[in-house]
């Protein structure tokens, strides 16, 4: 059985992040280090600002290769509109819902305004894989 539903309980507290000035070189870097498909963008006092997922990566850099440019800057690739995230006291049932029904494979937690951490769907499947122990 879960220990518990909230949220707070199964995200990655210091989930990979870079900030919008880094260049999206060294975001692929942190991706690929990193062994995931994508990173929290974060101001200096750790406001989410953005994500960017590494098939945003890959069209900066096929972009770039084609128009012979660099590859620019992460806040030129990253998603900053309408940035869905999630609180650390939510149901992890209902951010997996949530999560399927927009096909997304991460979300931001953020408290008080600031990143805390992120859920992904590897972490959900873990907290579900509770139910049966």
């Amino acid at each position: 059985m879960l220990k518990s539903v909230k949220l707070r309980d199964y995200l990655i507290s210091h989930p990979a992040k870079v900030r919008p000035e880094d260049s999206v070189m060294e975001a692929m870097r942190v991706i690929i280090d990193n062994k995931i498909s994508g990173v929290c963008v974060v101001d200096d006092q750790e406001n989410l600002v953005g994500i960017l997922s590494e098939l945003d990566c890959l069209k900066a850099a096929v972009s770039s290769l084609y128009n012979d440019s660099g590859v620019g800057l992460v806040r030129d690739h990253m998603a900053a509109d309408n940035l869905v995230v999630a609180h650390p006291e939510e149901d992890i049932i209902d951010v997996a819902q949530d999560m399927l029904a927009k096909n997304k494979r991460r979300r931001p937690v953020v408290e008080n305004g600031k990143l805390i951490g992120q859920i992904t769907c590897r972490q959900l499947l873990k907290a579900i894989r509770g139910f049966s122990q």
